[in-house]
């Protein structure tokens, strides 16, 4: 077995037992591998491996992996994504997690392609973070409501990196509040919680997530 398909059978028996923790049924995460940086043969040999959600950073990187692995993977955004590059984004991607702002939103939806579409939440604040607040999510849900071609499913978060993962479980679980709260406020049905990455994935599926961004726990320490 490879190291690949060790770490993926590691990262999914890891996501069961938080399962098992918090009452929930695996099936109901979702792996996400991210593939910053990580070569195109390793991305092959993950999705050989049977991994089918791949999540990229930039567009330019995700371009030719994309490409190259061609159908039957399903690509996931999960950067920052400037305007201006929307379209690009658009043709390569099925599923954006990172919608902080109405403009974005707006391009998307004018692009005419049905996207599924996460918004990024900073509930630290940190000015480091890209992300929407809590009062700018009320403004970009109120806008999703009027379009019709892009789909609000859910929400994403970064709490802050802490060795202890134990630390970004009040960032989780308040994720878990909001999409209630603005579900309710809205009339919407959103239903999924994109949050989680290596270090403290376990956390967040005990939290509530349904989306784990997982890429050095399984692919190993980028370059």
């Amino acid at each position: 077995m490879s190291n690949i398909a060790e770490s993926i059978a590691a990262t999914r028996d890891r996501i069961l037992r938080a399962c098992l923790r918090a009452g929930r049924r695996p099936e109901e995460v979702r792996l996400i591998a991210v593939t910053k940086k990580v070569a195109v043969e390793k991305v092959a040999e993950a999705s050989a491996l049977g991994l089918v959600d791949f999540g990229e950073n930039y567009v330019q990187e995700a371009k030719g992996k994309v490409e190259a692995l061609g159908p039957g993977p399903t690509w996931h955004m999960i950067g920052h994504l400037q305007t201006n590059k929307a379209k690009h984004a658009a043709r390569l991607f099925s599923y954006i997690h990172s919608i902080d702002r109405i403009a974005l939103l707006s391009e998307l939806e004018r692009l005419g392609k049905p996207l599924d579409l996460l918004f990024e939440v900073n509930l630290s604040g940190e000015a480091t973070k890209h992300g929407a607040t809590e009062e700018s999510l009320r403004g970009l849900l109120k806008e999703a409501a009027t379009l019709r071609h892009v789909r609000p499913i859910g929400l994403m978060t970064m709490p802050p990196f802490d060795e202890d993962p134990e630390k970004s479980r009040p960032y989780f679980a308040a994720l878990r509040e909001l999409l209630s709260r603005v579900n309710k406020e809205f009339g919407m049905k959103m239903t999924e919680l994109s949050m989680g990455m290596s270090a403290d994935f376990e956390v967040a599926v005990e939290e509530g997530a349904t989306m784990v961004r997982v890429g050095t726990a399984i692919f190993g320490e980028r370059l």
